[in-house]
C-alpha cells in the first residue's frame, strides 16, 4: 500500500511538449514495439486521440 500511495502523484505530472517530442522521437506514436501486440490496435493510438 505504501508503494502505491507513493506512486499516486504521478498521476498529477504533466508533461510539457519538449519532453513529449523527444519521447516521440525515440518511438514514434503509434509504433508497436512488441511483435506480440500487432493483432490489437490501441485506441488511445488512433489519430483522433492523439494529443495533436
Amino acid at each position: 500500500m505504501e508503494h502505491l500511495e507513493s506512486m499516486l502523484t504521478a498521476a498529477d505530472v504533466t508533461l510539457t511538449d519538449d519532453v513529449l517530442d523527444r519521447i516521440d522521437a525515440i518511438v514514434a506514436p503509434g509504433l508497436t514495439i512488441n511483435p506480440n501486440e500487432n493483432g490489437w490496435a490501441s485506441p488511445s493510438l488512433q489519430p483522433a486521440a492523439r494529443r495533436r
